[in-house]
């Protein structure tokens, strides 16, 4: 998506950053907001540092004005990146063409990057998903709200590791990132995001705290478990969602047991059948607040890669939670696939940001340098999905004679192409 549309043309940019015009106090903050989003939107020829979006040399270009304008407006100028986020949304929740309706999720997730240094806000040593390992970085929680057309994100709040407070992890300011998490999803909602439920990976659905978050909130939600998440419980019922899902009978498509065929339609149009059912596991089960479903392209082998283990509150389709005054709508096996297949697409928004708008290229060391920094990256990525459904008109690419202006290529450093 992000390539697709961008270089931007300039009269699509401008017109999106008049949407902003009115939450910057004066003009010098409204000029670098199109600077920013201008160097964030055009195409990766180098990393997207300050000198980058500016056009200048690297490192011997750090001093031209240009940069030092672009450096203010991050570091020292007084817009508040929340407001950003909150007009962004605004539009976005306002468009028909993205706004978030009843059949979509809010996904939650994290990811990381490597950072080094010990002085800028929120890096320590910690687990970087991206690269599979611990290392020294900034991660950073977010919400994506999604459906199988549209997705983009809500709102994102770096996690401060414990070595930053001085009573460490008992210290007042410090915030887990399940906190983090169930912060960002009343802010969603608080912007007017509504979902059919809110998806996760087994770091968030494996803990009983944030899922009573979000069954009080009224929220449903579909969770992926660990396949070796213990339960505690006596005699013979199995004690984890494998050994669950191994009690289910599965002779073969033909005679698949208790095992339903579920139709998952990807993004390119191409068809997969996997195999879903209900399972017990302790007091989960079909009838209980919470359902324990597996899918799965292979009943007998439960491959790692292409099996699920879902923990959702949404009801059973004729079960007992199935009744006129219940908090959610029944939902099948299929509807179930469909929701937690939708997650994916924050995974697909952290690759377009990063590899793309520049997310983890910023060399700011503040907590608000680093937070309107991804503030406008998630602003870029909108304007990617406002000119895709508005794509610029004929008349919009006409190439016109421009004004005449004062030559500034001392202060901005070499011009960086927006046409190719």
């Amino acid at each position: 998506m992000v390539r697709a549309v961008c270089p931007p043309a300039a009269g699509p940019l401008e017109d999106y950053a008049a949407c902003f015009d009115e939450l910057f106090s004066r003009l010098a903050q409204r000029r670098g907001f199109r600077e920013y989003l201008t160097g964030l939107l055009a195409p990766r020829d180098r990393n997207k540092t300050l000198t980058g979006l500016a056009g200048a040399e690297p490192v011997a270009g750090a001093q031209h004005a240009a940069v030092q304008r672009l450096q203010y407006f991050l570091s020292q100028s007084t817009w508040d990146p929340d407001e950003i986020n909150r007009r962004r949304l605004e539009l976005l929740v306002n468009d028909p063409a993205t706004a978030p309706h009843s059949r979509g999720v809010i996904a939650i997730d994290d990811s990381g990057d490597r950072k080094d240094g010990a002085a800028t806000a929120h890096v320590g040593r910690q687990w970087l998903g991206r690269y599979g390992k611990t290392d020294n970085g900034i991660v950073t929680v977010s919400t994506v709200w999604a459906d199988e057309r549209v997705y983009y994100p809500l709102h994102a709040q770096p996690y401060t590791p414990a070595s930053h407070y001085e009573k460490k992890q008992a210290d007042p300011g410090f915030r887990t990132k399940l906190q983090i998490a169930a912060d960002l999803i009343a802010k969603a909602l608080a912007a007017g995001v509504v979902c059919r439920a809110v998806v996760a990976d087994s770091f968030y659905g494996e803990h009983d705290d944030l899922r009573g978050v979000l069954r009080h909130s009224g929220l449903g939600f579909v969770m992926a478990l660990k396949p070796s998440r213990g339960t505690w419980q006596h005699g013979a019922e199995a004690y984890t969602p494998r050994d669950a899902a191994r009690t289910v009978p599965w002779a073969g498509p033909d005679d698949p047991g208790g095992w339903h065929p579920v139709t998952r339609t990807f993004r390119d149009g191409h068809t997969e059948t996997w195999w879903a059912t209900d399972a017990r596991l302790g007091w989960w089960g079909p009838d209980g607040h919470t359902r324990l479903v597996i899918a799965t392209t292979d009943p007998q082998t439960l491959p790692d890669k292409a099996t699920w283990y879902l923990a959702t509150n949404l009801p059973r389709p004729g079960g007992p939670h199935d009744i006129a005054d219940a908090a959610h709508e029944p939902a099948d096996l299929t509807e179930l696939v469909r929701l937690y297949g939708i997650r994916h697409w924050i995974e697909q928004s952290y690759k377009q940001v990063k590899d793309e708008l520049g997310w983890a290229d910023f060399q700011v060391r503040s907590a608000t340098a680093i937070r309107r920094h991804q503030t406008l990256v998630n602003c870029a990525f909108s304007f990617c999905w406002d000119t895709w459904f508005d794509p610029p008109s004929t008349s919009d690419n006409t190439a016109t004679v421009p004004e005449s202006v004062p030559d500034d290529s001392g202060e901005r450093g070499p011009r960086t192409r927006l046409d190719r």
